[in-house]
């Protein structure tokens, strides 16, 4: 089983978990409890191993959302909650 490790852990202690990966470990990122991304040695051919995309429509697909709220306010209301 993959090892789960907090992105604050991978920040305080890259050198090690860098090093660790090196050697062939492979973990699995979390923010908040969430899995983000997989942090894996290269395969040996020293080719990326990359994911397709989950989502197949272009971004300009996307419906854009107007609120009443400007960003500003709403980024003072979520710094207030810290």
């Amino acid at each position: 089983m993959i090892e789960q490790l907090a992105h604050r852990d991978l920040r305080n202690r890259s050198a090690e978990i860098l090093r660790d990966v090196s050697a062939g470990a492979s973990y699995e990122i979390t923010n908040h409890g969430e899995v983000v991304a997989l942090l894996s040695p290269p395969v040996p051919d020293g080719r990326l191993r990359i994911r397709r995309a989950t989502v197949h429509r272009p971004f300009a697909e996307i419906r854009r959302v107007h609120r009443d709220e400007s960003t500003d306010a709403a980024l003072d209301d979520l710094r207030g909650d810290r």
